[in-house]
């Protein structure tokens, strides 16, 4: 019996806090969601802290190529069974292609959660260089991460050609997002893709394998997190040998459009509320409304103190109006191509470094 309370008596002291801040924060909404959101980062940072260990060891091991496989998992079952959110994944035996460059749409820091349920074996994320000399540095190093230097044209496409090589050599999957930021809105859609992941897919002759999940702003979003149950779905892959950089737009388009199509198929339909009337609307009083002494007299009216509003051209106006907004549209789209053929501050920007994925920056 003692035994038994040895090991019963710590957790309750841990798991009391906890309760009483919950119950504390349940009748608010928004302190429910700053909960949640808490409780989500304590996971990351916990599997992180243990995922250090965890690195090191396989690393050392020879089998570093298997580290974010043995961490996402772990992380999806820690932090699924926190949060209430399960994984319900359709064709996942598409994601045993191996090697494979793996699209999948980018949400928001939860994404981290399903790529925790997803990620198979023999895995490596793509991440800008910088990122080599930040703490997480070297745990990355120890996962087999591939950097890019996103700000040498030169350099991204040497880095490129190498990750390729070293993908067909250890037949090696690389995960990217080619939205290139997040994007998460009620409605399910994806932003325009980058052409980065394309073109080392082409160059490698490597599959791609589109892995889509459903928009889930019914389960999280700015105010709210909650709890349910998000669809993946895992299209065939499609091969790239024997294509030519000039057909990347071409692919580029097709696979976002299959992608968008399974977005719009898997995700539940979401209400959108009306939008409200943005002022109050006029009210005529009822004095005005019965006394016909009050209502607006014609421009025949014999009265001397009468006011007769000048004559006006209905058409005449409407034409204005309408000339006026075509020439203000076509001020405006010509500033906006003024602004977009202006190069930035680092040069021209190139194809070859687009489509990197984020790292652990939470939204």
């Amino acid at each position: 019996m003692s035994f038994l309370l040895s090991i019963f008596k710590p957790i309750a002291y841990i798991s009391l806090p906890v309760i009483l801040v919950r119950t504390a924060v349940s009748s608010s909404p928004m302190g429910l969601y700053y909960f949640r959101r808490g409780l989500y980062l304590g996971c990351m940072t916990a599997i992180a802290t243990w995922g250090i260990v965890v690195a090191a060891t396989m690393s050392a091991t020879g089998y570093r190529y298997d580290v974010n496989w043995v961490i996402a998992r772990a992380f999806y079952a820690v932090a699924g069974t926190v949060m209430g959110i399960k994984v319900e994944v359709e064709g996942e035996e598409h994601m045993l292609t191996k090697p494979a460059v793996l699209l999948s749409n980018h949400q928001s820091m939860l994404d981290i959660l399903f790529v925790g349920r997803m990620m198979p074996k023999r895995t490596s994320i793509m991440a800008k260089k910088s990122l080599q000399y930040t703490p997480l540095g070297p745990f990355m190093s120890m996962s087999g991460a591939v950097f890019i230097d996103r700000g040498n044209n030169a350099r991204a496409v040497r880095s490129l050609e190498a990750a390729g090589q070293l993908m067909k050599d250890r037949k090696i999957s690389l995960w990217m997002y080619p939205e290139g930021t997040r994007h998460l809105s009620k409605e399910p859609d994806m932003l325009p893709f980058k052409k980065g992941a394309f073109h080392l897919a082409l160059q490698s002759g490597i599959p791609i394998v589109p892995i889509v999940t459903e928009n889930y702003w019914r389960i999280y979003r700015d105010g709210f997190f909650g709890t349910g149950v998000v669809k993946i779905r895992v299209l065939p892959p499609i091969p790239t040998e024997g294509l030519t950089v000039n057909d990347v737009p071409a692919l580029t388009e097709r696979i976002r459009n299959q992608m968008l199509d399974a977005l719009h198929d898997i995700s539940v339909k979401v209400e959108v509320p009306a939008e409200e009337p943005r002022g109050p609307q006029p009210t005529i009083p009822n004095e005005i409304q019965s006394d016909p002494s009050t209502t607006l007299s014609s421009p025949n009216t014999e009265d001397e103190g009468a006011f007769s509003p000048p004559d006006v051209n209905p058409e005449g106006i409407l034409e204005a109006t309408r000339t006026s907004s075509v020439a203000s549209i076509s001020s405006s789209d010509s500033n906006h191509r003024e602004q977009r053929s202006e190069p930035s501050e680092n040069g021209a920007e190139t194809e070859e470094d687009e489509g990197m994925v984020l790292v652990g920056r939470p939204t």
